[in-house]
């Protein structure tokens, strides 16, 4: 299986901060576009983006968004911003819908992230628990799951986007929620997220923070929001569990 990235190892000179994040962790929390998988790898998300601007500027509400936001490539921005400006109203929830049937139609070209499903099924057979808090779809990350036979090594633990919109990370609701769930101390948990609102909402939660980055960019601005340990690859995570010597057998 080849790596996102070249560089296996964490950022230079993380590699203490990683184990004590990996192996202390008895709950883990993922976020699900990014360290799961690349969910608009084969559906590009800016296409996604450009077709929910097309259809509100149809509906003649185009200005509802600033001229940033309507050439922004991440529909969730977009979903954000309709609903600070329409709040609980049908716009706003035709608008989440259109976004979750996007969503669905990029799952069978969704891309594995590299190393996430040995290290997910590896976490499992310790006994570690595993949920999901992202803010995308829920029904769209149990679809993933199911195809890449993990949606037991989650469910009932998938903790999505609800119709509650201003509850989107970095809000911590859906990481309290998994955590209240699991019967979690904040302490005992790992947040493995790739972007900063995934950051501040594990702050929030006072969960422990652990950064996946697939490229510079995404390093260098989670390391600018202050994220201690960041990893390029899955893949040394993976590792530490296995030098642990707690493993036995194939993952």
């Amino acid at each position: 299986m080849t790596s996102d990235t070249d560089q296996t190892e964490p950022v230079a000179g993380q590699a203490d901060g990683l184990r004590d994040l990996v192996l202390g962790a008895r709950f883990v929390l993922w976020d699900f576009d990014g360290p799961v998988c690349r969910l608009f790898a084969g559906y590009s998300a800016d296409r996604v983006a450009g077709e929910l601007v097309d259809w509100l500027a149809r509906l003649g509400l185009k200005e509802l968004l600033s001229e940033e936001e309507q050439v922004h490539p991440d529909p969730h921005v977009l979903l954000g911003a309709v609903d600070r400006r329409r709040h609980r109203s049908d716009l706003a929830a035709d608008f989440e819908e259109r976004l979750t049937r996007e969503e669905l139609r990029a799952v069978p070209t969704a891309r594995p992230t590299a190393y996430a499903d040995p290290l997910i099924r590896t976490w499992t057979a310790l006994g570690v628990g595993l949920a999901v808090t992202t803010n995308n779809s829920p029904r769209v990350v149990g679809e993933y799951l199911a195809t890449r036979g993990l949606l037991d090594c989650f469910a009932p633990h998938i903790y999505g986007r609800t119709r509650d919109l201003h509850l989107l990370k970095p809000d911590p609701y859906c990481l309290n929620r998994a955590l209240a769930a699991m019967g979690a101390a904040p302490g005992q948990a790992l947040m493995v997220g790739d972007t900063t609102s995934d950051l501040t909402a594990a702050r929030r939660a006072g969960v422990p923070f652990l950064g996946y980055a697939r490229n510079d960019e995404k390093a260098k601005l989670l390391r600018q929001a202050g994220a201690d340990t960041v990893v390029r690859s899955l893949e040394p995570v993976l590792r530490l569990l296995w030098e642990d010597g707690r493993v036995r057998g194939p993952a």
